[in-house]
């Protein structure tokens, strides 16, 4: 039996279709809000805004943090502040950090030779958990998508070209996720680095196609990494 949030990910989104969601997610919420109370409707509506929530979900975390100490959910909040107000994206690579760079671009013990390029910053956090990459990374913050309007301009690709173009440089691995989006990202990636004398590797897929390196388990995150082929 599929999940809720599974359900809710196969339908088609459509302008229409979108819209529709949304005015059953604010019927539901006016509904919570008659019966149990306004504060409580809100934070049910708050929690669906999170991706991968749907209203079930959203409802027992509602009630979970109801039924929390004070200080306990006062807590939480501060967190929820606390990331939005000091994280920002390091000016190098684009990891998250709170500091002028993460702390992998300080880590001396790194190796500046080799980058790993990513979509997103969460990636990151998965590969590290492997224990097994040394090298640095690079956020491209997305990936292509000429459908949906996304370009190379749109994306942090500049900022990788200065840290090739800077010298040093001896391989960078293509770790976009294997999606059309994900593989049109690593194309276009191989054909402008190529041409630097830059030697390219595309990770291996150790992961399913169709899937994100952010749900991938270590392990199969570890063998891609390991089986990684030259572009």
């Amino acid at each position: 039996m599929k999940s809720e949030p599974d359900r809710e990910k196969e339908q088609v989104n459509t302008p229409s279709a979108s819209s529709t969601r949304l005015k059953k997610r604010e019927r539901a919420a006016e509904q919570d809000a008659a019966i149990s109370g306004r504060a409580l409707g809100r934070m049910v509506d708050a929690f669906m805004r999170l991706p991968g929530i749907g209203r079930k979900s959203a409802e027992r975390l509602a009630f979970s943090v109801l039924g929390m100490p004070k200080g306990e959910a006062e807590g939480i909040a501060q967190a929820i502040l606390d990331l939005k107000n000091n994280s920002r994206n390091c000016p190098r690579c684009n990891n998250i950090t709170e500091d002028e760079l993460c702390s992998i671009c300080r880590d001396p013990r790194r190796d500046a030779g080799l980058i790993c390029v990513v979509e997103e910053p969460s990636n990151i956090l998965v590969l590290e958990k492997t224990g097994m990459f040394r090298g640095t990374y690079h956020a491209l913050l997305g990936a292509l998508s000429p459908l949906d309007g996304i370009g190379p301009e749109d994306l942090a690709i500049s900022g990788l070209m200065e840290r090739l173009r800077g010298g040093g440089v001896k391989e960078v691995i293509i770790a976009t996720n294997p999606t059309v989006k994900g593989e049109t990202t690593a194309h276009y990636l191989s054909r402008i680095i190529k041409p630097l004398g830059i030697s390219v590797t595309r990770i291996a897929y150790g992961l399913p196609v169709g899937g994100d390196i952010e749900y991938a388990d270590e392990n199969t995150v570890q063998r891609a990494l390991a089986g990684r082929r030259e572009m």
